[in-house]
């Protein structure tokens, strides 16, 4: 069995590396104590101090099960296009979060294309900032790493697709978690008028829909990739509502409405 523990990268960056500190900043964004069984979520990824409070409104909402499967973007182009770790751990300042070993081979027997690719998560931001929250609203939860690096509609769709078959034939519920942050680096008004073009694709559970969407309106959504897996999944799941909790831009942190980047925290049942 590997002991293989990959550490935090973006600690001190992205949040804090105290872990004092990053507790009572989560704690602080954890503003919900209504909770939702859900299917899926989409969360924004940013740095806390910008998207931090979208973030803290989906997983205060969400009724966290035994496990999830966080699929994230892959932003550094490092490694396999479909990578998953299987075994160990990651570290954040708050300590070691597992990796549910059984459902990460059960998917790799079901959809074959994910390869076992640590070096594509290392540097990965995406995934990481997601692990302090899971840690604090459910410290007992295993969990699932993908990175997606490909943009191919037929990949994604076929990724979701075996999420959702490998789940109906557990015992077990799991949560997927697609991370994502919206339009980047535009005016704040066209980042938002982007953003809901992309959002009500996706609140009408429509994953074709969001890819073609993002595509045709050069919306640069980054975790496009996993919110169309994720959607073809709950769909499969037997999904029939999505619901955005909390929108907010990086202007109204900077107040600077001239170059921006969106966050959207969507909660899907």
């Amino acid at each position: 069995m590997s002991t293989t523990v990959r550490g935090p990268a973006v600690a001190g960056r992205f949040y804090p590396a105290n872990p004092e500190r990053l507790r009572a900043d989560i704690e602080s964004y954890l503003i919900s104590d209504k909770k939702t069984r859900a299917i899926a979520g989409m969360v924004p990824h940013a740095g806390y101090m910008y998207s931090g409070k979208v973030a803290g409104a989906i997983f205060s909402r969400l009724e966290i099960p035994d496990r999830c499967i966080v699929l994230g973007p892959n932003h550094t182009g490092r490694g396999h296009p479909l990578a998953i770790m299987k075994e160990g751990a990651w570290r954040t300042p708050l300590g070691e979060l597992s990796i549910d070993s059984d459902l990460a081979e059960n998917l790799m027997r079901e959809f074959p294309a994910l390869s076992e690719d640590s070096g594509a998560h290392r540097s990965e931001h995406s995934i990481e900032v997601e692990i302090p929250f899971l840690q604090v609203c459910r410290p007992d939860v295993k969990f699932v790493p993908i990175a997606i690096g490909t943009g191919q509609l037929a990949l994604l769709e076929q990724l979701g697709q075996s999420l959702a078959e490998v789940l109906k034939k557990s015992k077990d519920p799991a949560l997927i978690i697609a991370s994502s942050d919206m339009n980047h680096y535009e005016d704040d008004a066209t980042t938002r008028v982007k953003d809901r073009k992309a959002i009500d694709k996706i609140l009408a559970l429509d994953a074709p829909g969001l890819y073609e969407t993002v595509m045709n309106e050069s919306i640069s959504m980054c975790g496009f990739g996993p919110a169309v897996a994720m959607l073809t999944a709950a769909r499969r799941l037997g999904a029939h509502k999505a619901e955005l909790i909390q929108y907010a831009t990086s202007a109204d942190v900077s107040g600077d409405p001239s170059l921006t980047v969106g966050y959207a925290g969507i909660i899907v049942r």
